[in-house]
């Protein structure tokens, strides 16, 4: 296992899932979860008022 917790993440859940990583992937898989991660934490910081109304739900 690496140093790197996002590579040791990226191999246990690999592993997990039964999912074959060739090692030319790893970099564009690593740094997929790395900007999933940015975007995730960006959505996580966001506050929202208490007094927020959720969005209506649409349907066709």
């Amino acid at each position: 296992m690496s140093s790197d917790p996002l590579e040791s993440y990226i191999d246990a859940a690999a592993a997990v899932l039964g999912l074959p990583i060739e090692p030319a992937w790893k970099p564009a898989v690593r740094e997929n979860l790395d900007v999933s991660l940015k975007m995730a934490r960006m959505v996580q910081e966001f506050l929202l008022p208490d007094e927020i109304e959720p969005a209506s739900v649409y349907e066709a």
